[in-house]
């Protein structure tokens, strides 16, 4: 099982999205405070259907908090448009967790800093396009770490 961190999230359609997909998929979600919405925003639970309350999510009220939980650091692997390394080229384990930022500025530089030895990924584009968002950038890295995991042999 993967975990997917979103770390102050703003949009609750991504959110709501990227909780059923998190779902269907087996991984867990974890949302880091402050979000842009409230948990029972009626869009949230939109886009998450009814699913909502069958979903593994914890949140935290820092990032901080957060980062305490986590048992080896190694395995945590930051996506951002910036990175060089693509997302392709990291050999997945169960556990790992997959960490996104916001979507009007994905990971602070200060975030990004206390994490000089991991693995910062990007999802390669044509180029004419800046990023994905959110939820798709999501939905391609569960996608691959999953594969590799061999995850779908629920």
């Amino acid at each position: 099982m993967l975990n997917v961190v979103l770390v102050y999230p703003e949009i609750p359609n991504n959110t709501g999205n990227i909780g059923r997909l998190c779902l269907g998929t087996g991984c867990n979600l974890h949302l880091i405070h402050p979000l842009g919405f409230e948990i029972s925003d009626k869009q949230l639970k939109r886009s998450g259907l009814d699913y909502w309350p069958q979903l593994n999510v914890a949140e935290y009220q820092s990032f901080e908090e957060w980062k305490s939980i986590v048992p080896d650091l190694s395995r945590i692997f930051l996506f951002s448009a910036r990175a060089t390394q693509s997302f392709l080229d990291v050999k997945y384990e169960e556990g790992d967790w997959l960490v996104f930022g916001q979507e009007s500025k994905g990971l602070s530089a200060d975030i990004l800093n206390q994490f000089k030895d991991v693995n910062y990924l990007s999802i390669p584009t044509t180029g004419k396009i800046r990023s994905f968002n959110l939820a798709n950038a999501v939905s391609f890295a569960i996608g691959e770490g999953v594969k590799q995991t061999n995850g779908f042999n629920f």
